[in-house]
Order: structure tokens, then C-alpha cells, then sequence
């Protein structure tokens, strides 16, 4: 592909138009890139930093900060594909380290419980109630396995380093990220309102806590966690902040993994079933399917009630998002989805018909022969 210079100053940006990026965890923002990267090439003289607005949730919210603040994605993609390039060295002890906040609030409950099942056990033997206290030590269990923090601290100095505004209000493009209130149960949008003062990096790791992986997030006196696709995709706060043209990337797609007898990478190699990455793929897997045909639904209902905005939702194949299942640290597999994020949406963009491709068109910019 094409090389472009990574940090010009921004130009005007493509009036009215907003990208949404979503979760999938560190291999769907992977997939973003790449399909970000071919709409640089597709389009002359366009950069994926010029569309006005930015919406970006869980890891698609790494995404948005980046373009936000000016960067192309075409740089992101070589970036992530090389593993000697330090332009964003991610590492896995930046996002699996343990929070041992949590650990000792887990001991300490944990022991209160024990002694209280002993006491109970000892002074009234004939009316214990196992179950009952069973559920004390379920209580006791941790809000997550691991802290986010050091991501946070790893954000801060690639902004830095970058020359990218620690605040909402120093970016040259508007950004918002959207996580979850824990208590409240509502959607938080940074960025906004009272969230427009809280720092950038603090608001992507609150916008990225996924539920029983990382511990919520307190900002201020609140928890947050992920921020999910919401009810459609968070597209309404795209159309509120001025948008006519929404592209959505969601990269989290229901896996069909016994087409074209693709098999299933395990840690014993490779498998014939979802089943055999254990419970978190099964829970993953699940999260899709229920999310995916709702999403879908309320998106075409927001789409008939909304007819002034145009919507164009880039998604992989399902068959295509089993690659998704390796580990985002493995080097081959990052390779693999950055790849097929930039060779689909390339393909897609080069028929003269695809509603992408013409919704650009219609927005001024011009495609290119190549």
C-alpha cells in the first residue's frame, strides 16, 4: 500500500460526516485500522482524521483518540504490522496486570465470610444454611481480574509523545467516548457536559473496561465499564453533534466457525468447536449473537425514523471474524486481521455501486483509479 506522511497540520475536515467506532477488543481495533487504511488509499488526498466528528467505544475509543488527534490511520497500520516500529508500542503488561486493590478487598471479604461460616457452623450446626452462605463467598469474588491503569499511564505518554491534547477541548477534531455508568446504568458520553473536563486518556480506559476482565473505572465518585454498542451503535450522539454521514465500524460479528472447515486456535491447537476456547469464548460468542441481530434491527428502525441521515455500517464476514479468535499479543495474527480489514474494505470500495463509496463521492471526494 501506499505510504502518506503520518502528522500534517488538519485541514479542513469533511463537513457533516462522523466516524463511530465500536468494540471487539484489541483485535477489532486491529480490524478498524485496516479498513481505515483503505479508505485513505481508496480516495485522493482523504485521511481518515478528516471526517468531523468521532464517536469511539471499549477499544474503538483507542482509535478515535488516535484520529482525533490527528494521526492517519494509514501510520496506525504500519505501526501495528511492524513489531520493530515504536510508534505505538503496545505490550501486554500494559493491559493484563492484576489489581491487587481488588485482590485484597476479595481476601479481606472473603475471610469475613469464612468466619462467619465457621460461626455459624459451630453455634447452630442443625440450622446452617449452605447455599446461603455459599452466596457470601460469590459476593467476595472480584469486580474484575485485571486493572486498566497501566493503559492509562500508556495512553498519557503516546499522546504526549505524539503531540496529541491530554483534554476533549485541545483536540482539533471533536471527539466523544461513551462508557457506562455501573450504579447509575445509563450510558456516559465524555466529552459532553460535566465529562468534558475529565482527561482524554482517563475516558478511553473507562470507555475500554469490559465487564469481568478489567476492574470498573472510577472517575471522580462513579464507576465505569465498557460502553458496548449500545442501542444503535451510538449513532444517535453522532446525528446530535451536526452529522448527515455516520460510518459505523463494528467488529463484533457472531463467528461461524465450521465454514469453509475453518478450525477453531486454541492454546492445544487447533479445534473443531467455539467450545474449546473455554467459558470466556462461550460467553463472548453469546454476547454476539444476542447483541448482533438487535443491533441490527434497531439500526434499520433508527434508519426509516432518521431519513435525513445516511448510515453506512462496515462489518467483517462472519466466517472472516474466526481469524479474530487468536490472541491480539500474537504478531502473525495481528498481521492477519489488519490485512483483511484492508483487503475487504478495499474490494468493497472499488465497485462504482457500494453505498460507501458513493456516499463519499456525494460528499466531494474523489476515488482513486488505482
Amino acid at each position: 500500500m501506499k505510504t502518506k506522511p503520518s502528522r500534517m497540520p488538519p485541514g479542513p475536515p469533511v463537513a457533516g460526516t462522523a466516524l463511530v467506532l465500536c468494540g471487539g477488543g484489541i483485535t477489532g481495533a486491529f480490524y478498524e485500522v485496516g479498513c481505515l487504511a483503505a479508505l485513505e488509499e481508496a480516495f485522493v488526498g482523504f485521511r481518515a482524521c478528516d471526517f468531523e466528528y468521532f464517536v469511539g467505544t471499549s477499544s474503538g475509543s483507542t482509535v478515535a483518540l488516535a484520529l482525533a488527534g490527528g494521526i492517519d490511520a494509514t501510520r496506525l497500520y504500519r505501526a501495528l504490522l511492524d513489531p520493530a516500529d515504536d510508534f505505538f508500542p503496545l505490550q501486554r503488561h500494559h493491559l493484563l496486570r492484576f489489581d491487587l486493590r481488588e485482590w485484597r478487598r476479595v481476601f479481606t471479604s472473603a475471610m469475613g465470610s469464612a468466619r462467619h461460616l465457621f460461626s455459624s457452623a459451630t453455634s447452630k450446626p442443625l440450622e446452617l444454611d449452605v447455599w446461603n452462605e455459599f452466596e457470601r463467598f460469590t459476593d467476595s469474588l472480584p469486580a474484575g481480574i485485571f486493572s486498566i491503569d497501566a493503559y492509562e499511564r500508556f495512553l498519557s505518554d503516546f499522546m504526549r509523545r505524539r503531540g496529541i491534547g491530554a483534554t476533549f477541548s485541545s483536540l482539533p477534531r471533536k471527539l466523544v467516548l461513551v462508557a457506562n455508568d455501573l450504579d447509575d446504568g445509563r450510558r456516559a458520553v465524555f466529552g459532553e457536559g460535566d465529562l468534558a473536563r475529565i482527561p482524554v486518556a482517563q475516558a478511553v480506559v473507562a470507555s475500554s473496561a469490559t465487564p469481568a476482565l478489567f476492574v470498573p473505572v472510577r472517575v471522580g465518585d462513579r464507576d465505569y465499564i465498557d460502553g458496548g454498542l449500545g442501542e444503535v451503535g451510538h449513532v444517535d450522539i453522532a446525528e446530535e453533534l451536526g452529522a448527515d454521514t455516520v460510518l459505523v465500524i463494528n467488529p463484533m460479528v457472531p463467528i461461524r466457525a465450521d465454514i469453509q472447515n475453518r478450525n477453531v486456535p486454541t492454546g492445544t491447537g487447533k479445534q473443531k468447536r467455539v467450545r474449546d476456547k473455554g467459558i470466556l469464548w462461550v460467553y463472548n460468542q453469546a454476547w454476539r449473537m444476542r447483541t448482533e441481530g438487535r443491533f441490527h434491527r434497531l439500526l434499520d428502525d433508527y434508519r426509516a425514523r432518521h431519513k435525513g441521515t445516511k448510515v453506512l455500517l462496515l462489518e467483517p464476514a462472519p466466517d472472516d471474524a474466526v481469524m479474530f479468535m487468536y490472541s491480539p499479543m500474537n504478531f502473525a495474527a495481528r498481521r492477519v486481521i489488519l490485512e483483511d480489514g484492508y483487503k475487504t474494505t478495499k474490494a468493497l470500495l472499488a465497485d462504482p455501486e457500494a453505498p460507501l463509496r458513493k456516499a463519499f463521492e456525494a460528499k466531494g471526494l474523489e476515488h482513486s483509479a488505482e
